[in-house]
Formats: structure tokens, C-alpha cells, sequence
């Protein structure tokens, strides 16, 4: 949260070296384009052109065929895609994994990872990242931000960051979050109170807009060539 140090913060941001060596994944040969949605209507419903969902489709289509090759992202692709290693877990990459995964058919189709990437666009209203970044912390899907879910949030983030902290500093980040956040008192933050604690805390939402994604056909493009590149040596 605000607390956290910058570092955890900037090492949860998906840069362009992570896309990049998520699109480095070995490839299984050429995919269908899917069929139940169309790339203009895709466009029409997010901040991207026709041709930036077509330049994204290329990163799909190579995270998507990085394990089994059937035209959808699982959570063993999405774990890959990061850490080079479907076998290792990590709550933060879990709960984005979940997010995408729209329906909750246990994998994200296109459709879904366009949807979803739209809300790190620098263009889409900030109403729409706090509300993510909220569904982000609510582990338990109840609606509210509780203590418990916090700390589950700030340890995997550590984890990942490679940053080792103390049980009682992690206790003390987590304490006063809520004492600055549940402005209600009732030990949990609604989506209200995390609204007010963003509002005050914007640097909180810093991981939420990818810069990049502005001009996703001159970013995506060369990153999947280069990769093409590498397996064809």
C-alpha cells in the first residue's frame, strides 16, 4: 500500500523488458484467430485501435502456445510468462491471473486479456483502475479489503521483490494502512473507504497505467520478431 517501500512498488510494475521476455516463449506453431469476437468490436470496447488488438493478439497467441498450444492463457502459461517456471507460485500473480479470468473457467481467452489489459491503459478513467486495484486486495471476494488480506498482499509482494522485512515492520505497514484507510472503524475497507485512501495516496494507482500501451504496434511488434528471431537460431 502506501507504505510499502518504492521498490516493492516498481517491481510489480509490468515493464517493457517483462513483456518482453514474456514474448520470448517458445512457440508451437501458428494458432486460429478466435472466432466468437471480432478484433473491431474488441476495439470498440477498449481504449486500443484495431490495429493495436491485432499487435496484441501476437503476444497472446505466444503466451497462450508456451504450454499446451489450445488458444487460451492458463495459470501455468501466466506463471511461465513471468517467472520462466510454470511450477512456481505467487499470490500477486495469482490474483491478476483470476481477474483476467472473467468467467472463471480456470483459463482467459482473448477477449478476456484484451478487456483486462485495457484497464493499465494510460486512457481509461481512473474510476475503473481503483476499482481494480480494489478487486486486486479483495482476496476473499467479499466485497472489502480485510487486515488479514492486506498482509497476504504485502508478504507475496515482498516475496516476489525479493525484499525480506521483519514481522513486525510488515505488521506495523499493515496497521497503519487501516488506520489511514477504515476511516469507518469496522476493520475493513469498502470500496468507499478505498476510494478516499487512493485519493490521498494517488501513487497507489502508479502500477495501474502501463505507458507503453499507448502505442501498442510499435511496442509489441518488434518484441514478438526479436523472439521469432531467437527460435529460428
Amino acid at each position: 500500500m502506501g507504505c510499502i517501500p518504492s521498490k516493492v512498488a516498481e517491481n510489480k510494475s509490468l515493464d517493457t523488458q517483462t513483456v518482453q521476455n514474456m514474448t520470448k516463449l517458445p512457440s508451437k506453431g501458428s494458432q486460429h484467430r478466435p472466432h466468437h469476437e471480432d478484433f473491431s468490436f474488441l476495439a470498440s470496447e477498449t481504449p486500443f485501435s484495431v490495429s493495436e488488438v491485432e499487435s496484441l493478439y501476437e503476444l497472446f497467441k505466444k503466451l497462450s502456445a508456451s504450454i499446451v498450444k489450445d488458444g487460451f492463457i492458463s495459470k501455468e502459461e501466466l506463471h511461465f510468462a513471468l517467472f520462466r517456471n510454470s511450477n512456481k507460485r505467487n499470490l500477486f500473480v495469482d490474483r491478476i491471473f483470476d481477474l483476467f479470468d472473467v468467467n472463471r473457467n480456470e483459463h482467459i481467452d482473448f477477449g478476456e486479456f484484451i478487456r483486462s489489459l485495457s484497464v493499465f491503459h494510460p486512457r481509461t478513467p481512473e474510476a475503473i483502475k481503483i476499482r481494480y486495484a480494489f478487486k486486486l486486495y479483495d482476496l476473499r471476494h467479499t466485497g472489502y479489503i480485510e487486515r488479514e488480506e492486506l498482509k497476504e498482499m504485502v508478504l507475496a509482494i515482498l516475496v516476489e521483490s525479493d525484499l525480506t522485512l521483519s514481522d513486525e515492520v510488515v505488521e506495523t505497514i499493515v496497521d497503519k494502512t487501516f488506520v489511514e484507510a477504515d476511516s469507518k472503524e469496522d476493520g475493513r475497507i469498502d470500496l468507499e473507504e478505498w476510494k478516499e485512501y487512493v485519493e490521498k495516496n494517488p501513487s497507489l494507482l502508479k502500477n495501474m497505467t502501463l505507458p507503453y500501451l499507448m502505442d501498442v504496434t510499435l511496442a509489441f511488434p518488434n518484441f514478438v520478431l526479436d523472439a521469432e528471431k531467437e527460435e529460428s537460431h
